[in-house]
């Protein structure tokens, strides 16, 4: 006795008469199951929001949920926060682990019982997903749909899926003869430096962006009907006869030099390969798309605004980061937004809709840095520019104005390999990076090189919003492989856990240091 609460053993072990009033001395006047607590007791309750004017009684379940005495309303929920549990492991307060509540619910018999009125009060919390075309929305959106629904996709959805994987791979080998034509004429002319280099060593004869006349003139036919609109008339019902020529077009040795030079196209995503290298597979009528065809596909939803309702099954990651935990975490109903960079144009009213949203997490690809894409204006330019431009239109914009914001740096891994062929620098807004050298192997010299250049983009970010936003809220940034079930997983619980701090700070009223300090008399 004389000490404040050292450890929750169980409600279920009965040691004789209830507790005594003076049996941890305190003085604080408010008392929980009948026992006055302590000063520091108190702090922890008034910093959770429990309203302890008056020298109230309060009796606390088992499940951490709390009644004024002679009253049947529970008023809330002590360890329902993550906020309380950090206050609790700062003060040296004991919390119950999941293990106890697990057990105690298989005693008492409460597996069954339905979900308490004040968890479902906060039952959806919406997140808001928006990004620029390529930035990987699309992939997340679809990997949160594959990683968390026993059944992701309707068969309606994967007929149109199909339809638009089979239509991508004619829309790639398309943008490729167009390039080819190009880079054709630009060599025959040698309007650079490069290709009159290249004459120069290799002869006037060469045909590096030349086709055979079979596929020259399979090219010219194939782009003189996509330009009048009428491909999709006629695929897929002749992709038995043409998808030959596809696959050899695509291993043509002019087609994939222009693939090379892929960073002067517009519009010919990184997936591309992965689809063109099985054109003849894909298609196929009776082609079926894996999930993992589905997750590399792009241009499939059909409207500009989609959702997905999900919870987050239990993890080894909840398990180590308990104490930041929700006890409930099982019962919080998550609605995943997406909504296509189209669709948020200045006077956009979509915007309107999401006053009740948790966080914006917003999607930039970490790979455009050296890549072309046509702005509004009609002019193409660094596309990581445009998405920064992109960025600062959604941060300053009145409808997120109190909104927390989730940057998720994408494509990170290819972003490494990137970085040892392409400098950083190959975008005047990161002419400033100069990493640092090392004589390492070339693996890790490439894993540290890629992380040095996420830091540099990441701070770039960072103080652009500072600028544009103030001091009062800070960016929240992370780097995701769209790909890895795992990293998106991890990433939207990363935005779970910053709308429960965010949300619970708030609630306490107090910053980082407010903790460690009181007016009180110690």
């Amino acid at each position: 006795e004389g000490q404040k609460p050292s450890q929750l053993i169980t409600p279920h072990l009965n040691v004789g008469g209830p507790i005594k009033p003076e049996a941890s001395n305190g003085n604080a006047g408010v008392y929980i199951n009948g026992r006055e607590i302590t000063k520091v007791e108190l702090r922890m309750l008034k910093l959770a929001g429990v309203q302890c004017a008056g020298n109230p009684h309060f009796w606390v379940n088992e499940d951490g949920s709390y009644q004024e005495e002679g009253q049947k309303n529970t008023k809330g929920y002590l360890w329902g926060k993550a906020g309380t549990k950090l206050l609790c492991a700062l003060l040296s307060l004991p919390t119950p682990s999941k293990s106890s509540q697990l057990c105690d619910e298989i005693i008492s018999g409460t597996t069954n019982q339905t979900v308490p009125d004040y968890v479902e009060r906060r039952a959806v919390q919406k997140l808001l997903l928006v990004g620029v075309s390529g930035s990987g929305t699309s992939t997340i959106f679809k990997q949160a749909k594959i990683l968390y629904k026993d059944a992701p996709f309707s068969e309606d959805e994967l007929e149109h899926l199909t339809w638009a994987i089979q239509s991508n791979v004619y829309r790639y080998i398309g943008v490729l003869l167009e390039g080819r034509e190009y880079f054709e004429e630009e060599f025959s002319e040698g309007k650079n430096f490069r290709q009159q280099l290249i004459k120069t060593l290799l002869g006037e004869e060469t045909k590096l962006y030349s086709l055979s006349p079979k596929l020259k003139a399979f090219s010219d036919w194939f782009l003189k009907t996509m330009a009048s609109g009428t491909l999709e008339a006629i695929f897929p019902a002749a992709t038995r006869e043409y998808s030959p020529l596809i696959e050899e077009l695509w291993r043509d040795g002019s087609v994939q030099a222009t693939y090379k030079r892929r960073a002067e196209l517009d519009c010919l995503p990184d997936a591309a390969s992965y689809f063109l290298e099985r054109a003849s597979e894909i298609l196929k009528s009776d082609y079926k798309p894996s999930n993992r065809d589905i997750l590399h596909a792009e241009h499939v939803s059909p409207n500009g605004l989609s959702c997905v309702d999900f919870s987050f099954p239990e993890s080894t990651y909840d398990d180590e980061f308990d104490s930041w935990g929700d006890l409930h975490a099982d019962h919080q109903r998550f609605q995943l937004i997406r909504l296509q960079s189209r669709g948020l144009g200045e006077k956009c009213k979509w915007l309107q809709m999401f006053e009740d949203i948790g966080i914006v997490v917003l999607s930039i690809s970490l790979t455009d840095y050296d890549q072309l894409a046509v702005g509004g204006d009609g002019i193409a330019r660094n596309k990581m520019i445009l998405s920064r431009e992109f960025f600062e239109a959604m941060v300053t914009h009145p409808a997120f104005e109190p909104m927390n914001f989730l940057l998720l740096l994408t494509k990170y891994d290819a972003f490494e390999e990137k970085m040892e062929r392409v400098p950083l620098s190959r975008c005047d807004w990161f002419d400033d990076f100069n990493p640092v050298t090392t004589t390492s192997s070339s693996s890790s010299s490439g894993s540290l090189l890629g992380q040095a250049g996420f830091h540099h983009v990441a701070v770039k970010f960072k103080r652009l919003y500072s600028r544009l936003r103030g001091g009062g809220k800070k960016l929240y940034v992370s780097p995701v492989n769209s790909l890895e079930g795992k990293s998106v997983d991890g990433a939207l619980r990363y935005a779970r856990e910053i709308v429960q701090w965010e949300g619970e700070r708030g609630d306490f009223g107090f910053n980082e240091y407010s903790i460690y300090y009181s007016s009180e008399a110690s």
